[in-house]
């Protein structure tokens, strides 16, 4: 069994016990978000992500690493199952230009050497969709829809409920860019899947990059983590949701985590996530907006977004 640490604090003759946690895998980032809190609030009545599967499309992986060779306490693997949609086999291997994959599951899925990602009992599949995260449309629409339509063919056998999108095409976007993935999208959210991506990690005030300036894509940005909500690195008013993170890339990979766990917490209070959306996804989105931090823009006068806070959704479910 995994071992966890368990804090104890002395005061006069009265030994205090607190909840035993391990190391969030971005401490500044998961306390901000209200990660931590959410762990201790609800560890009697949430699993954290145990019988959901995240699908990582991203560019690879290397299978070899101790993370996802990883067994958890439990017995379950941490990796549940692996497709190449470029190759069309099961390795996703790393091959090129490809290392981004290998760790964009570490926030929202470690459970391995005293260190927790957000939705940390859950499970992944590994899916390689290009040979780096940093793409062209042009290179990566036809891998990237047979993704997509992988998980819609498998998403009922594996459990898969939500989609990370990693790759981005680092240019400014401030419109979609029709594709071969958008049906995909659009069958994804009527199937109640989770699918956001990345905004980008440039700067950029007018645009973010493809495949998160899709239509049925939720396009994830970042403020700096910390104690203060400064927006950076890439938004538009496409942008849904801001996650504490130094790249975007990591605020995605928290964001579904965030949605892995209100989506059970939906599922065990019983809340009527209808009247906050036509999909489940749509409604987990409002939810998050509603209850999350305004942060302002200063680069775009009026621009106000939504900062993540996992606790105030959690709380405003149950």
């Amino acid at each position: 069994m995994q071992a966890i640490s368990v804090l104890t604090v002395t005061v006069s003759l009265t030994t205090v016990f607190w909840w035993p946690v391990e190391q969030p895998a971005q401490p500044a980032g998961f306390k901000h978000a209200g990660v931590v809190e959410a762990w201790h609030d609800y560890r009697d009545r949430l699993t954290f992500g145990k019988g959901q599967t995240l699908a990582l499309v991203d560019d690879g992986c290397r299978m070899s690493m101790p993370e996802w060779q990883a067994v958890m306490p439990d017995g379950r693997p941490k990796v549940r199952v692996t497709y190449d949609a470029v190759d069309g086999d099961n390795d996703p291997k790393h091959e090129g230009r490809g290392y981004h994959g290998s760790t964009i599951g570490i926030p929202s899925s470690v459970n391995h050497g005293g260190k927790w990602g957000v939705a940390y009992n859950n499970q992944i599949a590994v899916v390689r969709v290009n040979e780096c995260c940093h793409c062209s449309i042009n290179d990566s629409r036809k891998s990237l829809a047979a993704a997509l339509q992988w998980v819609l063919d498998h998403h009922r056998e594996y459990s898969i409920t939500t989609v990370n999108l990693a790759p981005v095409d680092d240019l400014e976007h401030g419109s979609p860019v029709a594709t071969e993935i958008d049906a995909k999208l659009e069958a994804l959210r009527k199937a109640n899947i989770w699918v956001s991506a990345p905004a980008g990690n440039h700067k950029f005030t007018n645009g973010i990059s493809w495949p998160a300036c899709q239509l049925s894509c939720f396009a994830i940005g970042a403020v700096r983590p910390g104690s203060s909500d400064v927006v950076h690195l890439d938004r538009h008013e496409k942008v849904a949701l801001l996650v504490p993170a130094s790249a975007t890339s990591s605020s995605n990979a928290i964001a579904c985590g965030a949605a892995i766990i209100l989506r059970e917490a939906i599922e065990k209070s019983g809340y009527d996530w209808s009247k906050d959306g036509t999909t489940l996804p749509d409604a987990m989105m409002a939810i998050f907006q509603k209850t999350g931090a305004e942060v302002a823009d200063p680069a775009v006068e009026g621009r106000v977004f939504r900062r993540l806070d996992l606790a105030a959704a959690l709380k405003h479910v149950f």
